[in-house]
Protein backbone atom coordinates (compact mmCIF):
# COMPACT_ATOMS: atom_id res chain seq x y z
CA UNK A 1 0.00 0.00 0.00
CA UNK A 2 0.99 3.67 -0.03
CA UNK A 3 4.40 4.72 1.30
CA UNK A 4 4.85 7.88 3.38
CA UNK A 5 8.07 9.87 3.03
CA UNK A 6 8.13 12.17 6.06
CA UNK A 7 11.25 14.10 5.03
CA UNK A 8 9.78 15.20 1.68
CA UNK A 9 6.23 15.27 3.13
CA UNK A 10 4.92 13.02 0.35
CA UNK A 11 2.61 10.06 0.20
CA UNK A 12 3.59 7.72 -2.64
CA UNK A 13 0.83 5.68 -4.28
CA UNK A 14 1.17 2.94 -6.86
CA UNK A 15 -1.23 2.60 -9.79
CA UNK A 16 -0.81 -0.40 -12.07
CA UNK A 17 -2.13 -0.60 -15.63
CA UNK A 18 -3.05 -4.23 -16.31
CA UNK A 19 -4.38 -5.97 -19.41
CA UNK A 20 -3.58 -8.36 -22.24
CA UNK A 21 -0.54 -7.93 -24.48
CA UNK A 22 -0.68 -5.00 -26.89
CA UNK A 23 -3.96 -3.60 -25.51
CA UNK A 24 -2.54 -0.09 -24.99
CA UNK A 25 -1.15 -0.03 -21.44
CA UNK A 26 2.21 1.35 -22.56
CA UNK A 27 0.55 3.79 -24.95
CA UNK A 28 -1.61 5.14 -22.07
CA UNK A 29 1.45 5.82 -19.93
CA UNK A 30 3.40 7.33 -22.81
CA UNK A 31 0.51 9.70 -23.54
CA UNK A 32 0.18 10.75 -19.88
CA UNK A 33 3.94 11.26 -19.68
CA UNK A 34 4.06 13.32 -22.87
CA UNK A 35 1.23 15.60 -21.72
CA UNK A 36 2.35 16.05 -18.09
CA UNK A 37 4.18 19.23 -17.08
CA UNK A 38 7.96 18.52 -16.73
CA UNK A 39 7.95 20.02 -13.22
CA UNK A 40 5.42 17.42 -12.10
CA UNK A 41 7.00 14.21 -13.33
CA UNK A 42 10.00 12.01 -12.84
CA UNK A 43 11.92 10.13 -15.49
CA UNK A 44 10.14 7.61 -17.72
CA UNK A 45 11.81 4.24 -17.23
CA UNK A 46 11.23 1.49 -19.76
CA UNK A 47 12.22 -2.08 -18.97
CA UNK A 48 12.22 -3.81 -22.33
CA UNK A 49 11.65 -7.52 -22.79
CA UNK A 50 12.01 -9.26 -26.14
CA UNK A 51 8.42 -8.63 -27.18
CA UNK A 52 7.04 -5.98 -24.84
CA UNK A 53 7.94 -3.13 -22.53
CA UNK A 54 7.12 -2.43 -18.92
CA UNK A 55 7.00 1.26 -18.20
CA UNK A 56 7.28 3.21 -15.01
CA UNK A 57 7.27 6.86 -14.05
CA UNK A 58 6.06 8.92 -11.15
CA UNK A 59 4.36 12.26 -11.15
CA UNK A 60 3.00 14.79 -8.72
CA UNK A 61 -0.42 16.04 -9.82
CA UNK A 62 -0.64 19.48 -8.28
CA UNK A 63 -4.38 19.81 -8.95
CA UNK A 64 -5.25 16.87 -6.69
CA UNK A 65 -4.05 18.71 -3.60
CA UNK A 66 -2.67 17.16 -0.47
CA UNK A 67 -3.66 15.11 2.56
CA UNK A 68 -2.89 16.67 5.94
CA UNK A 69 0.00 18.71 4.51
CA UNK A 70 1.45 15.82 2.51
CA UNK A 71 1.64 15.97 -1.28
CA UNK A 72 0.47 12.86 -3.08
CA UNK A 73 2.82 11.42 -5.70
CA UNK A 74 1.58 8.70 -8.03
CA UNK A 75 3.84 5.99 -9.40
CA UNK A 76 2.37 4.58 -12.60
CA UNK A 77 3.35 1.14 -13.85
CA UNK A 78 2.40 -1.09 -16.76
CA UNK A 79 2.70 -4.86 -16.62
CA UNK A 80 3.87 -7.00 -19.53
CA UNK A 81 0.73 -8.57 -20.98
CA UNK A 82 2.10 -11.76 -22.49
CA UNK A 83 1.27 -14.93 -20.57
CA UNK A 84 4.92 -15.95 -20.07
CA UNK A 85 5.65 -12.83 -17.99
CA UNK A 86 3.50 -14.01 -15.07
CA UNK A 87 6.27 -13.57 -12.48
CA UNK A 88 6.86 -9.95 -13.57
CA UNK A 89 3.15 -9.15 -13.30
CA UNK A 90 2.99 -10.55 -9.76
CA UNK A 91 6.02 -8.54 -8.70
CA UNK A 92 4.69 -5.29 -10.18
CA UNK A 93 1.37 -5.73 -8.32
CA UNK A 94 3.13 -5.83 -4.95
CA UNK A 95 2.12 -2.77 -2.91
CA UNK A 96 -0.53 -1.64 -5.42
CA UNK A 97 -2.98 1.11 -4.39
CA UNK A 98 -5.12 1.21 -7.54
CA UNK A 99 -5.60 -0.74 -10.76
CA UNK A 100 -6.58 0.28 -14.29
CA UNK A 101 -7.64 -2.66 -16.43
CA UNK A 102 -7.04 -1.77 -20.09
CA UNK A 103 -9.18 -3.94 -22.34
CA UNK A 104 -8.63 -4.24 -26.09
CA UNK A 105 -11.97 -3.40 -27.75
CA UNK A 106 -11.34 -5.56 -30.83
CA UNK A 107 -13.84 -8.42 -31.01
CA UNK A 108 -11.11 -11.01 -31.62
CA UNK A 109 -9.34 -9.95 -28.39
CA UNK A 110 -12.24 -10.68 -25.98
CA UNK A 111 -10.83 -14.05 -24.91
CA UNK A 112 -7.44 -12.43 -24.19
CA UNK A 113 -9.21 -9.73 -22.13
CA UNK A 114 -11.07 -12.34 -20.06
CA UNK A 115 -7.88 -14.39 -19.48
CA UNK A 116 -5.99 -11.26 -18.41
CA UNK A 117 -8.75 -10.20 -16.00
CA UNK A 118 -8.80 -13.69 -14.45
CA UNK A 119 -5.01 -13.52 -14.18
CA UNK A 120 -5.28 -10.12 -12.45
CA UNK A 121 -7.66 -11.51 -9.82
CA UNK A 122 -5.45 -14.54 -9.17
CA UNK A 123 -2.24 -12.48 -8.93
CA UNK A 124 -3.86 -9.95 -6.59
CA UNK A 125 -5.21 -12.76 -4.37
CA UNK A 126 -1.70 -14.24 -4.12
CA UNK A 127 -0.52 -10.85 -2.81
CA UNK A 128 -3.41 -10.69 -0.32
CA UNK A 129 -5.55 -8.23 -2.30
CA UNK A 130 -9.14 -8.45 -3.48
CA UNK A 131 -9.91 -6.59 -6.72
CA UNK A 132 -13.42 -5.90 -5.41
CA UNK A 133 -11.92 -3.90 -2.53
CA UNK A 134 -9.26 -1.95 -4.44
CA UNK A 135 -9.65 1.36 -6.29
CA UNK A 136 -10.32 0.05 -9.77
CA UNK A 137 -11.20 1.53 -13.18
CA UNK A 138 -11.67 -0.10 -16.58
CA UNK A 139 -10.68 1.43 -19.91
CA UNK A 140 -12.05 0.06 -23.18
CA UNK A 141 -9.20 1.04 -25.47
CA UNK A 142 -8.86 1.12 -29.26
CA UNK A 143 -12.39 2.51 -29.74
CA UNK A 144 -11.21 4.07 -33.02
CA UNK A 145 -10.84 0.70 -34.78
CA UNK A 146 -13.55 -0.72 -37.07
CA UNK A 147 -13.93 -4.23 -35.55
CA UNK A 148 -14.83 -3.35 -31.97
CA UNK A 149 -17.28 -4.92 -29.54
CA UNK A 150 -20.15 -2.80 -28.22
CA UNK A 151 -19.48 -1.30 -24.78
CA UNK A 152 -22.59 -3.05 -23.36
CA UNK A 153 -21.26 -6.51 -24.21
CA UNK A 154 -17.77 -5.62 -22.95
CA UNK A 155 -19.32 -4.47 -19.67
CA UNK A 156 -21.20 -7.78 -19.32
CA UNK A 157 -18.00 -9.76 -19.92
CA UNK A 158 -15.41 -7.62 -18.17
CA UNK A 159 -17.21 -5.34 -15.73
CA UNK A 160 -20.05 -7.18 -13.97
CA UNK A 161 -19.45 -5.09 -10.82
CA UNK A 162 -20.04 -1.94 -12.84
CA UNK A 163 -16.94 -0.07 -11.70
CA UNK A 164 -16.23 3.21 -13.50
CA UNK A 165 -15.22 2.65 -17.12
CA UNK A 166 -14.06 4.86 -19.95
CA UNK A 167 -13.82 4.46 -23.69
CA UNK A 168 -10.31 5.25 -24.85
CA UNK A 169 -8.01 5.80 -27.79
CA UNK A 170 -4.63 5.83 -26.06
CA UNK A 171 -2.73 6.75 -29.23
CA UNK A 172 -4.48 10.12 -29.57
CA UNK A 173 -5.64 10.66 -25.97
CA UNK A 174 -9.43 10.36 -25.65
CA UNK A 175 -10.25 8.66 -22.34
CA UNK A 176 -6.62 8.50 -21.15
CA UNK A 177 -6.68 11.27 -18.54
CA UNK A 178 -10.31 10.54 -17.59
CA UNK A 179 -9.28 6.97 -16.71
CA UNK A 180 -6.25 8.10 -14.70
CA UNK A 181 -8.16 10.85 -12.87
CA UNK A 182 -10.88 8.40 -11.89
CA UNK A 183 -8.55 5.79 -10.39
CA UNK A 184 -6.43 8.51 -8.73
CA UNK A 185 -9.54 10.00 -7.13
CA UNK A 186 -10.53 6.56 -5.81
CA UNK A 187 -7.01 6.07 -4.37
CA UNK A 188 -7.17 9.48 -2.66
CA UNK A 189 -10.59 8.66 -1.19
CA UNK A 190 -9.15 5.44 0.29
CA UNK A 191 -6.09 7.31 1.61
CA UNK A 192 -8.25 9.89 3.38
CA UNK A 193 -10.03 7.10 5.26
CA UNK A 194 -6.71 6.00 6.80
CA UNK A 195 -4.93 9.33 7.44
Amino acid sequence: MSFINYSSREINCKIVYYGPGLCGKTTNLQYVYKKTNPDQKGKLISLATETERTLFFDFLPLALGDIKGFKVRFHLYTVPGQVFYAASRKLILKGVDGVVFVADSQIERMEANIESLDDLRINLAEQGYDLDKLPYTVQYNKRDLPNIAPVESMNKLLNPREVPYFEGVAVTGPGVFETLKNVAKQVLTELKKHY
